[in-house]
C-alpha cells in the first residue's frame, strides 16, 4: 500500500518554528521515488540539525547507492530542534523524511550514520517522535529494522539496547547486501518474524545485532565476556572495506541544500584510510588500508559534479588529502580547468610535513587566499612522539614562514589537551610555539599584520586506538591548563595581540569518554538523560554537565561502577574492551605494544608510512584479505608486497 505525504499536516507547523525551509525538501538532485515500485525501503538518518547533516558525505553517498537500484527507495531524515518536536508531539505529526514526508515507522530499515557519540539522545527523540519502541526488544513486525553506522558503531554497546542492528566500516556494498537480504525476505514471507531477519543478518558475520550476545560482567565491574545466544551467530564481526573506490564514485549528483548548511561545497573524497600511525586518531585506524582514487576518476567527479550541482567550491577529502600520490597533478588539472570561472578548491585536511606552497598555490589560483590550517596536535616535541605525531617545531616554522613569505597572514594550529602523561609544560608549549610563529612571519614579512590562531580541543581517548586502555584527563585538570596557556599568552605584550585562543572546556568531553568507551550499562544513562531533556549534546548551547552527571547517577545505581570508572581509569592489558568482539582488523597485542611505546615516548616503527615501506604488522590487510592500494605516474598499481618485519 501506498503511504501518504504528512507535509499537509506538517504544512501548518512551519510558520511557528525557526528555519522551517530544513523540513521542506524540494532540494536540487533530491529523489522522490513512487513508493509502490520498491520492495525494499531505507530511511536515511544523520542524528543531527539539517544544516549539519544534509552535507554529510556518507549518508549522500548511500542515498545515491540505493536509488540508483532498480525496486529500492531511500529518503532522508534529520533531526528536528525543540520547537518542531514540541509542534509536532502536541499535533500527533511522526517523524519523517524531507524527500517525501512519509513517516519513518513506514519504512524497512531506519539507517543512522553516527559520526559522534553526542547524538545518541537525538537518536531517542527521532525513534520517540516515530512511534518505534526505543528498546529493541519491544518492537514488532511493524517497527523498521534500526540500524547503525559510521565511525562511532565501532563501539555501539553504550546504545546496543536501542539498536536492531550494526554495521562496521565502508557502507557501499554492505548496504546492498542488506538491501537484498531484506527483498529475498519479504520474498519468502517473512519466515520467522523480525527474529528471522535479524538473524539471517547476523549470520553473514558481517553485521552486528547486539541481541543476539549476552554480556557477562566481573565482580570488580569489568566485563567477563560476550557470548552469541543464537546458533549460527558468529563470536565476532568484521568491518567491511571497499577495495576499489573508482567503482563507487558518488556522490555524483549532491543535494544541494535549501537551508544554509556548515559546508557549501562539492566535496570528493579522494583517498580513504590512513597509515600515518597517530596513535590518537581513531579515524586513521578503523579506516586503514589505504585506497586511493585514480587523477582521472577524480577529475571526472568533480567536473559532473560541479556540474550538477552549482557549488563554487570543491572540497578535496580525506584524512591527509595531500598524502595523496598524485596530489599535485591533480590540483594542477583541476586549476586549469577551472582558471577564470568561480570555481574554488580545497583541501580540508593537511600535514604539516606534507604541504609545500606550490600545491597551495594550485589550490588558491581562482580565489583568495584565506587562512591555513595545520594540526600539531601537541605543544612539546615529547608530546608528539607520545602520540606518534612527528612533526617537529623546526617542520612547522618552515612551513608557515613559507606560507607567509608566500602571501599568506593567517594561520590556525590545532592542539589537544588532555593526552597522555600530558603536563603543564606541555600545555604551555603551545604559546611559545604559537610566539615563534609570529616572530618568524613578521620577520620574512617585514608586517605586523601577521595571525595565528590557536584551537584546542579536549582529548578523548577512542576504541581501536592505541590509546583505548588509557586514562582520560579530569576536565578539571585540562580546564587548568588551558586556564594557564591564556594567561601565558594574555601576558605576553609583544606577540599575545596576534595570537587567538579559542578552546572548549573540558566537561563535553568526560561526557563524550563515557560514551566512546562505555558498555551496556551507560545506555541506562543515555535513557535517562534524553527522558530529563537532552538533545542536540554536540552543541554548547544545548549540552548540560549536570543533567548528564544526574542521568549517571541513577542509571549507574547499584552497579558499582560510575563516570569515573569508564573514563578517568586506566585499563590492563587482559581486561575484556566493550569492542572485542568487533573486528576492525587491527592486531590487539599490536596496539597494545603500540601504547606501551608511547607511554615511554618512543616513536612508532610506523612513523616510516607503510604505503611507502615494509609492512609494519598493525593486522589489518592479512585478517582483511585488503592491501594498499596507491596510483602511481604509470596508472596505478597495488602497492607493496606484504611481509611482516
Amino acid at each position: 500500500m501506498s503511504v501518504a505525504s504528512l507535509f499537509p499536516r506538517l504544512e501548518a507547523l512551519l510558520p511557528q518554528v525557526s528555519k522551517p525551509i530544513q523540513y521542506v525538501g524540494g532540494e536540487l538532485n533530491s529523489v522522490v521515488k513512487p513508493w509502490d515500485s520498491a520492495r525494499v525501503r531505507w530511511a536515511l538518518m544523520y542524528p543531527d540539525a539539517y544544516e549539519v547533516g544534509v552535507p554529510n558525505q556518507g549518508v549522500q553517498i548511500l542515498y545515491e547507492v540505493l536509488n540508483e537500484r532498480e525496486g529500492v527507495l531511500a529518503e532522508r531524515a534529520y533531526a528536528v530542534w525543540p520547537d518542531m518536536e514540541r509542534l509536532m508531539r502536541e499535533h500527533g505529526v511522526p517523524h519523517f523524511t524531507v524527500d517525501s514526508h512519509r513517516p519513518i515507522r513506514a519504512f524497512d530499515v531506519l539507517g543512522l550514520s553516527f559520526a559522534s557519540e553526542m547524538g545518541y539522545t537525538n537518536m531517542l527523540t527521532a525513534l520517540d517522535l516515530a512511534g518505534i519502541p526505543r528498546r529493541s526488544a519491544d518492537r514488532t513486525e511493524e517497527d523498521p529494522v534500526v540500524l547503525a553506522g559510521g565511525h562511532s558503531a565501532f563501539n555501539p554497546e553504550p546504545i546496543a539496547d536501542f539498536l536492531d542492528a550494526v554495521v562496521l566500516g565502508d557502507g557501499e556494498e554492505i548496504t546492498l547486501a542488506i538491501t537484498e537480504i531484506i527483498r529475498e525476505f519479504k520474498e519468502e514471507g517473512a519466515p520467522g518474524g523480525r527474529d528471522g531477519l535479524l538473524l539471517r543478518l547476523a549470520a553473514t558475520g558481517g553485521v552486528y545485532v547486539p541481541r543476539f550476545y549476552d554480556v557477562a560482567y566481573l565482580g570488580d565491574g569489568r566485563i567477563g565476556g560476550y557470548l552469541p545466544n543464537r546458533p549460527g551467530v558468529p563470536d565476532t564481526v568484521q568491518k567491511h572495506t571497499v577495495m576499489d573506490l573508482d567503482r563507487w564514485p558518488y556522490p555524483k549528483r549532491p543535494i544541494v541544500p535549501t537551508a544554509e548548511s556548515v559546508h557549501e561545497r562539492y566535496s570528493v573524497e579522494i583517498f580513504r584510510g590512513c597509515t600515518r600511525g597517530c596513535r590518537f586518531c581513531q579515524a586513521g585506524m578503523i579506516t586503514r588500508p589505504v585506497r586511493e582514487r585514480n587523477q582521472e576518476t577524480v577529475q571526472k567527479m568533480v567536473e559532473e559534479g560541479v556540474k550538477a550541482s552549482g557549488f563554487q567550491e570543491v572540497g578535496l577529502l580525506s584524512l591527509s588529502s595531500a598524502d595523496h600520490s598524485e596530489i599535485g597533478d591533480i590540483a594542477k588539472n583541476l586549476a586549469d580547468h577551472y582558471e577564470g570561472t568561480n570555481t574554488g578548491l580545497s583541501l580540508p585536511s593537511t600535514r604539516v610535513d606534507a604541504f609545500n606552497i606550490d600545491l597551495a598555490n594550485e589550490l588558491t589560483r581562482n580565489g583568495r587566499r584565506s587562512g591555513l590550517t595545520f594540526a600539531p596536535e601537541g605543544g612539546s616535541e615529547r608530546m608528539r612522539r607520545v602520540i606518534n605525531k612527528m612533526v617537529t617545531e623546526e617542520d612547522l616554522i618552515r612551513t608557515v614562514t613559507a606560507a607567509y613569505a608566500a602571501g599568506w597572514r593567517q594561520v590556525k594550529l590545532y592542539f589537544m589537551c588532555g593526552l597522555p602523561t600530558e603536563e603543564d609544560e606541555d600545555v604551555l608549549a603551545i604559546a611559545d610555539l604559537a610566539t615563534e610563529v609570529i616572530r618568524t612571519g613578521r620577520e620574512v614579512t617585514g608586517r605586523k599584520d601577521i595571525r595565528c590562531t590557536v584551537s584546542i580541543g579536549g582529548f578523548v581517548p577512542k576504541p581501536q586506538t592505541p590509546f583505548q586502555w588509557a586514562a582520560q584527563t579530569s576536565h578539571e585538570e585540562v580546564d587548568a591548563r588551558l586556564r594557564k596557556l591564556r594567561d601565558r599568552l594574555r601576558g605576553d605584550r609583544r606577540y599575545g595581540k596576534s595570537i587567538g585562543l579559542r578552546y572548549h572546556e573540558g566537561r563535553p568531553s568526560i561526557m563524550e569518554g563515557l560514551l566512546s568507551r562505555g558498555d551496556r550499562r551507560v545506555g541506562r544513562i543515555v535513557e535517562e538523560a534524553w527522558l530529563a531533556g537532552g538533545r542536540f549534546d554536540g552543541w554548547s548551547e544545548h549540552f548540560s554537565y549536570d543533567r548528564w552527571m544526574r542521568a549517571a547517577e541513577a542509571g549507574l545505581a547499584g552497579t558499582g561502577v560510575d563516570v569515573d570508572w569508564f573514563t578517568t581509569r586506566e585499563r590492563d592489558e587482559d581486561e575484556v574492551l566493550p569492542w572485542d568482539h568487533l573486528d576492525a582488523g587491527l592486531d590487539r597485542s599490536w596496539l597494545w605494544q603500540d601504547w606501551q611505546d608511547s607511554l615511554h615516548g618512543e616513536e612508532s616503527l610506523e612513523i616510516d608510512d607503510c604505503r611507502w615501506n615494509p609492512c609494519y604488522d598493525c593486522g589489518v590487510c592479512p585478517t582483511m584479505g585488503t592491501e594498499i592500494q596507491i596510483n602511481d605516474q604509470a596508472g596505478g598499481r597495488p602497492m607493496l608486497p606484504l611481509t611482516v618485519v
